[in-house]
């Protein structure tokens, strides 16, 4: 593609709206599987006995398992929903760019 091309797409109003809602959602995603991330650690590291009841009397299996298992789906769903997001909304939105800057 020619340098044109290029300079008519970062020209494009709808170009930056894209960049800056694609930029701000995975900062946010980010954001939100770090802190989740790093406060679970904190909390082994710092204050482990908030972990470590059983979930059922007698049993060995700690409330800390469960709780690290949901970080992971949680993060999994949130993959997804920006894989979902980036296929539907955000492709729309680059083809019809690249349409205008043919």
């Amino acid at each position: 593609m020619s340098n044109e091309i290029y300079r008519r797409v970062e020209a494009d109003p709808a170009y930056q709206q894209l960049v800056q809602r694609r930029g701000r959602l995975a900062m946010l995603l980010s954001v939100t599987t770090l802190v989740a991330y790093y406060a679970f650690m904190a909390v082994v590291a710092f204050a482990p006995h908030a972990l470590s009841p059983t979930i059922f009397e007698g049993g060995t299996l700690t409330i800390g398992a469960p709780i690290g298992a949901a970080l992971i789906i949680g993060s999994w769903l949130l993959t997804g929903w920006y894989v979902r997001k980036a296929n539907t909304e955000f492709d729309q939105l680059t083809h019809a760019i690249a349409e205008r800057a043919k």
